[in-house]
């Protein structure tokens, strides 16, 4: 799977190739900022159109891993959709293959600042979700966030001289842990710019997606 394994807040945990977190000891596969419909989204209001691809090339790249690593439960971290009318407008295609995702299993949707209300598909609709040492929800929280917190939202990506153009990344430290945009076609933020250094410590790490996870240090601004 070229998958990287670490350990957070005393739980073990596996960085996907893919951007996906995979929780052996719970059985939960955690994936943040989807986007699905954003092609859809921006076409409705009068922006440059995109590929109209991306929903389903991000619900392919879900499926392959759900079917690698079997959840019990799936988290959707937030911004699941690009806003609720993308929901409601998904294609009968991709709306199929969600549904048949979910079957069978518990699926969480975590609140975002693009999906802020319930969507139609099945599953619990929560602000955060506390789940062993861990806290899930959309956006880190700045002051003193505890340990054992996992979020999305930043898009985060890193270059590593020498080794290629910046990749979405996993950022990590002792207290928090940041996801890379799950989404294909979802742009991102350095790891190195404002807010998202100041999130971190020095002695913090990015797990780099792509081909295979690969973990680099990453020096933020942040106490840690």
């Amino acid at each position: 799977m070229n998958a990287y394994a670490f350990t957070f807040a005393g739980a073990a945990l596996t960085a996907l190739p893919s951007g996906g977190l995979w929780w052996a000891a719970h059985r939960v596969l955690c994936v943040s900022d989807l986007h699905l419909g954003k092609s859809e989204r921006i076409a409705r209001r009068g922006g440059t159109l995109l590929p109209p691809y991306e929903t389903r090339a991000t619900l392919d790249k879900l499926a392959a891993d759900i079917d690698a690593t079997n959840p019990d439960t799936v988290i959707c971290l937030g911004d699941s959709f690009d806003d609720l009318d993308a929901a409601a407008g998904l294609d009968d295609a991709a709306r199929a293959a969600l549904i048949q995702m979910q079957a069978g299993r518990r699926w969480v949707w975590i609140e975002g600042n693009h999906d802020p209300g319930p969507v139609e598909f099945k599953g619990s609709h929560l602000a955060t979700l506390t789940l062993g040492p861990l806290v899930f929800r959309h956006i880190a929280q700045a002051a003193d966030a505890g340990s054992g917190e996992v979020s999305g939202h930043y898009h985060p990506k890193h270059h590593v001289p020498g080794v290629g153009p910046a990749r979405p990344a996993f950022l990590v430290d002792a207290r928090r842990l940041i996801l890379p945009a799950y989404g294909v076609y979802t742009g991102g933020l350095s790891a190195g710019a404002v807010p998202l250094a100041a999130l971190f410590g020095p002695r913090a790490m990015a797990i780099l997606t792509g081909r295979r996870a690969m973990a680099v240090p990453f020096c933020g601004t942040g106490a840690g």
